[in-house]
């Protein structure tokens, strides 16, 4: 392929790569830059990561930090002038040191040849195209999109199944005028900790830690799984990074017609998550990051959560070719609340399955803050993060599997009563009181609540206690399956 002016451009800004992946006629090795690459984008990483730091640090302490400045008398035309010549001088470094990257880039063969895989899948994204930049692991920004929200042939006459939001009681003028300082507190709060501390995972400190984990697990999907990467577009523009391991047609694995489409938890990725479970089961699997996890754009809040599990859905019926029937949507805690959606998106799936999750996320955030905090909590969690997972479930009527962790700090209220407190009782015995409203009623809680509030040694106690026959509740319980 011939230099020309774009090309050379393509290596000054072009993604990092980070891996190049195990073929028939190679083995897999990370990327290893020259010193020209590797000493610029180390320059490059630090001074992007200080910006980034102090631009998030400045946006909250702004007015300090525009006092401090007017004290020092920097609010002057020379003190701006100043300020923009040391702004100057940062951008020429960095224009330099990002010109002398791609140097060291234009000298690696290695990135050569990516880039000009990933300039033919982005001119012209085929089966082929899409092979051959398969090979390689990089940034994900650059990727092309391989399925959008608005695919021809998703059905877009499907009308979305959502919870009604109860109506917010505004009352007059002047009590909407005396919330508003709560609803600042809120919004401020949300934006700044508040969604940082429900999902760390969106936390780039955090991010940047595990990204060698990160680069290690898709390794060993891909190479030891097969497994293909791909990227999908949401309706609200954010693109969902996600990996796809195919077992159909396999003589080795029973349960490869079987899809397992995974949802993570609030720090977990794909790359080293849940779908590790149902891969070595022998499933097909079907793992992707929430928006602003790793590869994936996006903020994760519930409407472009919804978002980004709905295309995947579309994805996995529409492009992969599952159908819903063959379809089973697993989620560890926080990812729940896709899942939950998706169930009652997608009625007719064949399972949905909840580990160490709860059925509301207030409970749990109002325990973790101080009591004087509750009402602004509770109105931003209301407001912004409501994740109402049972509200969802219980407009799901497909089989639901339930696991309860009873050593779960994150998921129980009371640190000292871990078990009785853990909210997934309730998500249980508010699933069990829709499902079966003439079995489990004010009458038989009790009998509930207590099986619930111990360990497997304080439920035998109560069987015994019971003299229940499980042969005769099988017995019962196999005779009312044959007949409905």
């Amino acid at each position: 392929m011939r230099m020309t002016g774009s090309f050379i451009f393509k290596y000054i800004y072009g993604p990092r790569l980070y891996r190049i992946h195990k073929t028939a006629d190679r083995e897999g090795r990370s990327y290893e830059p020259n010193g020209v690459e590797g000493y610029s984008d180390n320059i490059i990483r630090s001074v992007s990561f200080a910006l980034s730091l102090a631009w998030s640090l400045g946006v909250y302490t702004s007015p300090i930090i525009a006092a401090v400045l007017y004290r020092r008398g920097y609010v002057t035309f020379e003190g701006v002038y100043a300020l923009t010549r040391l702004a100057g001088v940062i951008c020429v470094v960095m224009v330099g040191t990002i010109c002398l990257r791609g140097i060291g880039r234009i000298a690696s063969s290695d990135y050569g040849q990516f880039l000009r895989a990933l300039q033919a899948a982005q001119q012209n994204l085929s089966k082929e195209s899409k092979a051959e930049l398969a090979k390689y692991d990089s940034e994900f920004y650059a990727w092309p999109i391989d399925f959008r929200w608005n695919d021809p042939l998703v059905d877009k006459s499907k009308p979305r199944v959502e919870v009604e939001r109860q109506p917010s009681n505004q009352g007059s003028f002047f009590a909407s005028l005396r919330a508003l300082p709560c609803e600042i507190l809120s919004y401020i709060a949300v934006h700044t900790f508040g969604r940082r501390m429900m999902y760390p995972g969106t936390v780039k400190l955090l991010q940047a830690a595990v990204a060698p984990m990160l680069v290690q697990g898709r390794a060993r999907l891909i190479e030891e799984h097969n497994a293909m990467r791909h990227k999908l577009l949401t309706r609200d523009g954010n693109e969902i990074d996600s990996v796809f391991v195919d077992r159909r047609n396999s003589t080795i694995y029973a349960n490869g017609n079987i899809l397992v489409v995974c949802c993570e938890g609030n720090a977990g990725f794909y790359e080293y998550g849940i779908a590790t479970t149902p891969i070595e089961a022998g499933y097909s699997v079907l793992g992707w990051n929430h928006p602003g996890f790793a590869g994936s754009t996006g903020v994760p809040f519930p409407d472009q959560e919804k978002n980004a599990v709905d295309v995947v859905m579309q994805f996995a019926i529409h492009r992969l070719g599952f159908a819903p029937e063959n379809i089973i949507v697993y989620a560890w805690s926080i990812g729940a609340y896709c899942a939950t959606w998706a169930a009652m998106n997608y009625p007719d799936i064949k399972g949905l399955i909840l580990d160490a999750t709860f059925d509301d996320v207030l409970p749990l955030a109002a325990s973790k803050m101080p009591p004087s905090w509750e009402p602004i909590v509770k109105r931003t969690i209301r407001g912004y993060l409501n994740l109402n997972n049972l509200e969802q479930l219980n407009r799901f009527g497909g089989p639901v599997l339930m696991y309860r962790r009873t050593r779960d700090e994150i998921i129980s209220t009371q640190e000292s009563a871990q078990i009785v407190s853990n909210r997934g009782n309730d998500l249980l015995i508010g699933f069990l009181k829709h499902r079966f409203p003439r079995l489990v009623t004010e009458e038989t809680l009790w009998a509930l609540r207590d099986w619930l509030s111990g360990d497997r040694g304080h439920q035998m106690v109560l069987w015994n206690e019971g003299g229940v026959d499980e042969d005769a509740c099988m017995e019962r319980l196999a005779a009312y399956i044959r007949e409905n």
